[in-house]
């Protein structure tokens, strides 16, 4: 075959094989005749021979429809192609999607059919596409990612949470409606910590302390604060037994595993001064010989804030030793009228029995200690703490101690939750009642009507808690 007769079935073939029908083609539009519309369809039968070339203007739309079957050129052809004409260069194909030409041999074999039917097979391979506005789905939402990271609570805070709630309810019988403080002081029971009850006269205090004590099986011992009481009155005495011949040491009230110290800024500096060895490092030391104090060991102290007559302010040495400082407050409406429905108690204390022994108490105190607490939560509490310590408005800021007994009694409030590990909202819940009795504000801070409490309030506002999960 000649150059110029390959030439002459081109043009002859081009026209004929890729120009649209014309009923396909709206009559009321001109376009290009080297340009496809949406409409056009190539059949199967439809094939563009080797010579055939497409202009750089020529454009197919989505709606064009190609046989997936790859053309294969004969043998023949191929070497009557080579023997003639050398091949020009091809355009690079797209990237973005591949065009196949059909096949000669196959086209000739099938029977020509119908543009829509050529296009259903296509279009149902085709994959949906989602609307832009409708959000992809999460592989792993946020709930299942933290409970991969977190670990999972076991038997022992179970049985913690079990017995925890168990000695909370039995004191709710006796104070009514204060869950809260109610759960405060139980915590620090568990983590080995004394409280301190700041509160208005007639609110409970005594009550609440009495039935603490009472819903352990535990000695309880009761120590009335008076600006005559001594020391020996409270840690005890060593006198000399005239029928041993021999001095004996005979033990004080605090020698207890519970101890009431009611109204305890009415006693004098130096009697207070005597609480300070037993409540640190839970034993007493008199004329030389140091004595342990029974275990689990708490001193629960009462005072009150509105009279100053014939009271001593507590040092602070003594006051960075609690480990809390709560209130009860006033009790709500529900709850008064559930007071007063039962107003022939006299004593609400006297109607608890124990719950729990000495022993459970001490094996709560070994689960807490199994609690994690992550290396981002111990940091935030550091720099609660040294927030404290650099705030314009506070004098003298919370101690290492302080810091020691917010992440121990984080602990216990996370397995008295059912958790195994410590979460950001453990440590908020207790910052202001572990936190604000261990600070002093400035003269200023003072006559401008801040708060120890609301200081520490501003200052978790202040300071960036961690991330669950991050």
């Amino acid at each position: 075959m000649t150059e110029s007769n390959a030439g002459a079935d081109a043009k002859q073939n081009a026209p004929k094989q890729t120009a649209p029908k014309q009923a396909d083609r709206p009559q009321n539009a001109a376009r290009p005749a080297n340009k496809a519309d949406d409409s056009t369809v190539l059949s199967d039968s439809t094939v563009l021979s080797d010579t055939t070339r497409l202009s750089d203007t020529t454009v197919l739309s989505d709606a064009t429809q190609l046989s997936s079957k790859t053309h294969v050129t004969p043998k023949k052809a191929e070497s009557e192609h080579k023997a003639g004409k050398p091949a020009l260069p091809q355009r690079p194909k797209p990237a973005t999607k591949k065009v196949a030409i059909p096949s000669k041999s196959k086209a000739q074999s099938q029977p020509k059919q119908a543009p829509a039917t050529t296009a259903a097979p296509e279009t149902a391979a085709k994959p949906s596409r989602q609307p832009k506005n409708q959000p992809r789905p999460k592989s792993v939402s946020h709930a299942t990612a933290n409970a991969a990271v977190l670990p999972t609570p076991d038997a022992d805070v179970a049985h913690f949470d079990q017995v925890f709630n168990t000695i909370v309810s039995n004191i709710s019988q006796v104070i009514i409606g204060k869950e809260t403080t109610i759960r405060q002081c139980v915590a620090a029971l568990v983590a080995g910590g004394h409280v301190l009850l700041e509160d208005n006269p007639g609110t409970g205090k005594t009550q609440l302390a009495r039935g603490l004590a009472n819903s352990i099986e535990t000695p309880f011992k009761r120590i009335q604060f008076t600006p005559d009481l001594l020391p020996s009155d409270v840690v005890g005495v060593t006198f000399y037994d005239q029928k041993s011949g021999e001095f004996t040491f005979r033990q004080g009230p605090i020698f207890a595993a519970t101890v009431l110290a009611d109204e305890i800024n009415r006693a004098s500096p130096k009697t207070q001064s005597a609480l300070l060895e037993v409540m640190e490092e839970q034993k007493v030391t008199v004329d030389g010989v140091t004595y342990p104090v029974p275990q689990p060991f708490i001193v629960i102290a009462t005072q009150n804030p509105i009279e100053q007559l014939g009271t001593y302010k507590l040092p602070e040495a003594q006051l960075d030793r609690f480990l809390i400082k709560t209130s009860l407050g006033d009790p709500g409406h529900e709850a008064s009228l559930k007071i007063l429905h039962e107003a022939n108690v006299r004593d609400r204390a006297d109607t608890v029995e124990a719950v729990a022994s000495a022993d459970d108490v001490l094996r709560l105190r070994e689960i807490a200690q199994t609690v994690r607490a992550d290396e981002a939560i111990e940091e935030y509490v550091v720099r609660l703490v040294e927030a404290t310590r650099h705030n314009d408005q506070v004098m003298v800021g919370a101690s290492m101690r302080g810091a020691l007994a917010l992440i121990r009694l984080a602990r216990v409030w996370a397995a008295a939750d059912g958790r195994g590990y410590v979460v950001p909202d453990d440590v908020k819940d207790l910052a202001t009642v572990v936190l604000a009795h261990r600070i002093i504000l400035t003269a200023e801070a003072t006559f401008a009507g801040q708060t120890a409490k609301s200081v520490i309030e501003s200052i978790l506002d202040d300071v960036v808690a961690p991330t669950i999960g991050a």
